[in-house]
């Protein structure tokens, strides 16, 4: 049975379709921001360089183009920030747990941090208590990571408590970071809120929602997805379909994912959806990719 990472590695490669002699070398975009900010010198403008690069100041007393250079950023420390309360052993909009969703994300964005020379930690919990893991940056850290995340979630699990999870991370995390949230679309609160302020103060933050499974849907899925993780209440199968119940769902949904865009774009979040599996590996990349461009402008 191929390890977790192994899983989380081959829907990269499966995802990527720029050439690389080593097909998951170079070829996927780093988690970090695409500019160092350590600058290391000057030296004259040459053909491919970027025009951005060029100091204008310098340019000018010289009287011929310069380019300022900078050392890349290493030792980055990259945070998941992990809910792994029992509403992770519910089934995403794919119809698989969202705990295996969650995995890939994190595996993704870790190994990516990884190949960048980069280290990650993870902070997970729920409502019963909070556990972190110190940083590192190798392969087998990162595979007893994601069993961590895949162990700790079960219907058996406490209640899930996103803000208990933040807060941890706002009362001990003080060096700066890139801080990425792992969550599902719990509504947010006003302690949501001030948390979410708090961090984006500290942190780079990036925020990385997981899907629900549709529960009214007429489509003929598990009738697990039905069921509520904390009640075990199901919902009757002669509500699926149902025009007033579905829209009374949906606007519901709307409320909910408009205060939660609101927060993030209102607080500069980068925010990333998630739908399923299969479609996990390229949006990551996507939201990755538009990030790096943003940051270099």
């Amino acid at each position: 049975m191929p390890t977790l990472i192994e899983q989380v590695k081959s829907r990269l490669f499966i995802a990527s379709s720029r050439p690389s002699q080593d097909a998951l070398e170079g070829a996927y975009p780093s988690i970090l921001r695409g500019r160092s900010l350590d600058f290391e010198d000057l030296h004259r403008y040459e053909f491919g360089d970027d025009i951005r690069d060029i100091d204008w100041r310098a340019t000018a007393r010289l009287g011929t183009p310069l380019v300022k250079r900078s050392r890349a950023e290493r030792a980055q420390t990259v945070l998941f920030a992990v809910d792994t309360g029992r509403s992770m052993a519910a089934l995403a909009a794919d119809q698989a747990p969202k705990r295996d969703l969650a995995i890939l994300a994190t595996g993704v964005l870790a190994y990516l941090s990884i190949r960048h020379g980069d280290r990650f930690a993870l902070v997970h919990g729920d409502a019963a208590g909070v556990t972190r893991t110190p940083a590192r940056r190798t392969e087998g850290a990162l595979e007893t990571v994601l069993r961590a995340i895949r162990d700790a979630v079960s219907p058996a699990s406490a209640p899930s408590d996103r803000d208990r999870v933040l807060d941890f991370i706002v009362r001990t995390v003080r060096r700066r970071c890139i801080l990425v949230v792992i969550s599902d679309r719990a509504p947010v609160t006003e302690e949501t809120g001030r948390l979410v302020r708090r961090l984006r103060a500290q942190h780079d933050l990036l925020w990385v929602t997981l899907s629900d499974a549709d529960p009214v849907s007429d489509e003929r899925h598990p009738r697990a997805s039905r069921a509520d993780v904390d009640t075990g209440w199901r919902i009757p199968d002669f509500l699926a379909g149902d025009d007033d119940v579905v829209a009374e769902i949906r606007a519901a949904d709307r409320a909910e994912d408009a205060a939660r865009d609101a927060l993030l774009e209102g607080s500069r979040v980068t925010h990333i959806a998630l739908d399923g599996q299969a479609t996990a590996v390229p949006a990551l990349l996507a939201a990755l990719d538009r990030r790096s461009r943003v940051r270099d402008r």
